[in-house]
């Protein structure tokens, strides 16, 4: 008996030695669907604006989960919010009313200056509420309009809505009545739009399309037109909303209301948790058993997010942004001025920035990575700069020096 266990002991041992020597990213690749292009690094944990490999190699990381780590790594204040609340309940059904999800609403409600609002996980999930809300008020038969080059999610009526090709092929039939306006051509939008728009998604600063900024002029011919057809408007802030564009929302710096404000990603702090806020139009939009979810709203992801919004409404966090933003856009078009045959334009506001190479920038991305500094590439050409909120100016110029150096060498 004595050898037999010594021999299942040993034999375990041997497994679980096994997997530690077998690269985490060779077993990645073993048991997952193959839908994500991976990072090659072993994160070991986060810090602060930092993520730390298993070797101790420390990345800066303004990449932040996509914009989700607005806090950073590891946040004392969002790690007590949940242990408190793991404490009490983790999950509830929403047929209960739970204290943190009124708190948390009432703080998004208050700085959003919505009415009312329809908790969900995500992005995507939060649009598709949207899609139903406009449908309801609106009827089927009318068109919705996204922008060119949008973004608005994976699942079904967001991907019907998302106006990128390469997201959409192999899963048609798609949903019917969405339609695209070329994004910032007035033209185009008003030969459009007419008595039979139903709604208008936009993002005010695209993110997944390259960080394309919506002109003041497009913004105002959208809203003549809508006094004119009262048809929705969607503001898709998931990823511009929250203090990262400097403002409460990307649509706060221009002179518009949107009828729905959609947010997610940062809202929860590293947890799902996302929202649909409604004006008074839509305070009654749904009725019971007409829309819902288990997990949107979970009392450990509002207790998260209720710190969210504490530090970036009331701790100064969206002061700081729209500073140092500044600083940073300024100082990102110093170097395009040095480098014009490298850089063809600097878009963004906050902590929302795009620089648009001439050539595609998957290595200007593998350079920075090099530097241990963390970016990445979207729409092929446009080196995507997401910083976490809590960011520095000695952050900052971290990532210019060694950007700066990455350029002097191409």
């Amino acid at each position: 008996m004595f050898i037999w266990n010594t021999l299942f002991f040993f034999k375990n041992d041997f497994h679980n030695l096994g997997l530690l020597v077998i690269p985490i990213i060779e077993r990645e690749k073993k048991h997952f669907i193959q839908t994500y292009k991976r990072i090659p690094l072993d994160i070991a944990y986060g810090e602060g604006v930092h993520l730390v490999t298993r070797n101790g190699t420390r990345y800066l990381d303004f990449f932040c989960g996509i914009g989700v780590n607005s806090l950073g790594h590891v946040n004392e204040k969002i790690i007590t919010a949940i242990q408190n609340q793991v404490e009490k309940f983790s999950h509830l059904s929403n047929y209960f009313v739970t204290d943190i999800q009124v708190e948390f609403a009432e703080k998004l409600l208050k700085y959003s200056k919505m009415s009312r609002l329809f908790l969900t996980n995500s992005g995507a999930e939060t649009v598709e509420a949207a899609l139903k809300a406009v449908r309801k008020k609106k009827g089927s038969d009318g068109i919705i309009f996204s922008m060119s080059n949008s973004f608005h999610g994976r699942t079904y009526g967001a991907l019907s809505l998302t106006d990128q090709n390469k997201y959409k092929k192999d899963f048609g039939p798609l949903l019917p009545n969405l339609q695209s306006i070329k994004f910032n051509d007035i033209h185009d939008l008003q030969a459009k739009i007419n008595e039979h728009t139903s709604g208008v998604f936009l993002e005010f600063i695209q993110g997944e399309g390259g960080i394309n900024v919506v002109s003041a002029e497009f913004v105002s011919a959208l809203i003549e037109l809508q006094n004119k057809y009262k048809f929705v408007l969607v503001a898709d802030c998931i990823q511009a909303g929250l203090g990262r564009t400097g403002k409460s929302f990307a649509f706060n710096h221009y002179n518009v209301e949107p009828d729905i404000v959609l947010v997610a990603k940062s809202i929860g702090g590293g947890l799902p948790l996302g929202a649909m806020l409604v004006n008074d139009e839509f305070t009654d939009i749904f009725t019971y058993g007409e829309h819902g979810t288990t997990f949107g709203g979970n009392p450990i992801s509002c207790a998260a997010g209720k710190v969210v919004l504490e530090e970036v409404f009331e701790n100064g966090l969206l002061e700081s942004v729209e500073k140092l933003g500044d600083y940073f856009l300024s100082e990102l078009n110093n170097l395009a001025s040095l480098f014009p045959s490298l850089i063809n334009e600097v878009r963004g506001k906050g902590f929302m920035i795009g620089v648009e190479m001439f050539s595609e920038c998957n290595k200007v991305v593998e350079s920075l990575m090099e530097r241990k500094v963390l970016a990445n590439c979207t729409n092929k050409n446009v080196l995507r700069i997401l910083p976490p909120l809590v960011s520095t100016k000695t952050d900052i110029d971290f990532f210019l020096y060694n950007f700066h150096e990455i350029l002097k060498k191409q």
